[in-house]
């Protein structure tokens, strides 16, 4: 994994532990999970932009 070593992960987490707390790391990580997942729907369905444009229209023209 990127060259390092069981030691090396040990140390990075202790620290990000003492510089976050216990309570932080929880909330850190399922906002890194969610914003991954998001990325990934986003790169495996883009989102037509013709498509998103042309509603946009639409529903403009009917408000008017």
């Amino acid at each position: 994994m990127f060259g390092l070593g069981w030691p090396e992960i040990t140390i990075i987490l202790v620290v990000a532990l003492l510089i976050f707390g216990p309570k932080k790391i929880p909330e850190i990580g399922k906002s890194l999970g969610q914003s991954l997942r998001g990325f990934k729907d986003e790169l495996s369905n883009p989102p037509d932009e013709s498509q998103s444009i042309s509603e946009d229209t639409e529903q403009n023209s009917h408000k008017s």
